[in-house]
């Protein structure tokens, strides 16, 4: 993974330093449905105040003014909603998490391992750089979250690592691909989505859909497939 690595609870997460993440985060916006439809109006509001906040600061420099300011609420209006704002870090944590493993788990395996790791990656990498700024917060801020909390999130993530190692697993199998460290190799594909949320911008030259191509390919060469039509690297 991208930055530094910290691990606790047998997992790893990256901890990244202020400096490398940009804090021009772009026009994206976060639809109230995302937070699922047992969310309240006003919950939903404060969610995604939290993570523009989250993402612009840090969670321990954001205070509950900080997030119930932009919604027009007090400070004190948030401990009706959430317990605590560690509860509103975890609820954005695992919200993102869940909805992008449905993303994988929506790539349906037609036989062909080559093609079913690429739909994976696209997958992975398009839904981190469409919702770039909720997957900073859930890939940048982990370390804030109370072990019990932070147990969960890792097991989402292991449900990531694991649906990727076993199609690769299977290329390799079949000789689709040439790979000499399967975990080594998942971890730097998995990376590829986990680093973008420190730069891209949904405004920017790459749609989504095209950089989740983009780095399909790539992912498919770091295994050692050959290229769709069949030529080589060089």
């Amino acid at each position: 993974m991208s930055g530094t690595e910290r691990r606790r609870g047998g997992g790893r997460y990256p901890v990244a330093a202020a400096m490398e993440l940009t804090t021009d985060l772009g026009p994206e916006s976060i639809p109230g449905e995302f937070w699922g439809e047992h969310t309240s109006p006003v919950a939903r509001a404060l969610l995604s105040s939290a993570v523009q906040c989250f993402a612009r600061k840090g969670f321990h420099a954001t205070t509950t003014r900080d997030i119930t300011a932009v919604v027009g609420l007090s400070p004190g209006s948030l401990y009706v909603h959430f317990a605590s704002k560690e509860a509103v870090l975890f609820h954005i944590a695992r919200t993102g998490h869940e909805r992008a493993l449905a993303v994988l788990a929506a790539q349906q395996d037609d036989g062909d391992a080559r093609s079913h790791v690429r739909r994976l990656v696209a997958g992975h990498v398009s839904w981190h750089a469409r919702h770039h700024t909720v997957a900073r917060v859930c890939q940048y801020e982990l370390a804030a979250l109370a072990p019990e909390h932070l147990g969960e999130v890792l097991d989402l993530r292991q449900r990531f690592s694991a649906m990727l190692r076993t199609a690769v697993e299977r290329g390799a199998r079949e000789g689709v691909f040439d790979v000499p460290d399967i975990d080594r190799a998942v971890r730097a594909i998995l990376s590829l989505g986990i680093d973008l949320v420190r730069w891209y911008r949904l405004d920017g030259a790459d749609s989504p859909e095209a950089l989740g191509e983009s780095y399909a390919e790539l992912a498919a060469r770091m295994l050692g497939a050959p290229s769709p039509t069949g030529e080589g690297p060089g």
